[in-house]
């Protein structure tokens, strides 16, 4: 059986992501037209799930893009959304609202390229970010164990996940695609010999973004 549920969905498109920018708290200036109607794509998914399994509580870290998309799934399923400092995306320092393009340039590669080495001055390494944010993800799943949790996350937290329950070791050269508004899904399950185990059901899943125009706009 099925105990605990975890539902993370990837906040829409940002203006900082359209302009090629680190998107730090600094520049971060929420979502763009095309972000807010991804978001509203993926809500309407959501809210059929929640009809026949109900979301036990919601989630979103606080720079702006993360909580414009908490709050659209929040008014659409009618639960309340919490923001929580634990669900921050990486500290980029003084990489915060350069170029992305420039600061890889600079570092020799993005954040996983060294992941012991910090991409900009007062930035995280990549893997204490993995570390920091995995022990806030272990904190926040003992504190609702049995429940169905949805998160509007940061593809870097989608990762973290993936880290934690994967038991990946640290500066593992595989990665993840997390697109903008998809949904990834982790369950704990127990069987009969109350044997637990987490399984991965789905990942980066955009399905919903096929949907024809007139069917998403029912």
């Amino acid at each position: 059986m099925i105990t605990t549920e975890l539902v993370f969905v990837r906040h829409g498109e940002a203006q900082c992501n359209a302009d090629g920018l680190v998107g730090g708290p600094r520049t971060c200036t929420g979502l763009t037209n095309r972000g807010y109607a991804q978001v509203a794509q993926v809500t309407r998914r959501l809210a059929e799930e929640h009809r026949d399994r109900p979301f036990d509580a919601l989630y979103a870290g606080p720079r702006l893009r993360l909580r414009q998309t908490g709050e659209i799934i929040s008014q659409a399923l009618r639960i309340p959304l919490t923001t929580d400092v634990r669900l921050e995306g990486p500290v980029h320092g003084d990489a915060d609202g350069r170029p992305w393009a420039e600061v890889k340039t600079t570092a020799d590669g993005g954040p996983h390229a060294h992941p012991d080495t910090s991409w900009a001055l007062g930035s995280d390494t990549w893997n204490g970010y993995l570390e920091r944010a995995g022990a806030y993800l272990a904190q926040l799943i003992d504190e609702h164990e049995g429940d169905r949790v949805l998160f509007a996350a940061h593809g870097e937290t989608v990762i973290a996940a993936h880290t934690l329950l994967l038991g990946l070791p640290p500066g593992s050269p595989a990665g993840f695609t997390i697109t903008h508004a998809s949904v990834t899904c982790w369950q704990h399950h127990r069987n009969r010999l109350d044997q637990r185990r987490w399984i991965l059901d789905r990942h980066n899943d955009t399905s919903h973004q096929a949907l024809p125009a007139r069917e998403a706009a029912s």
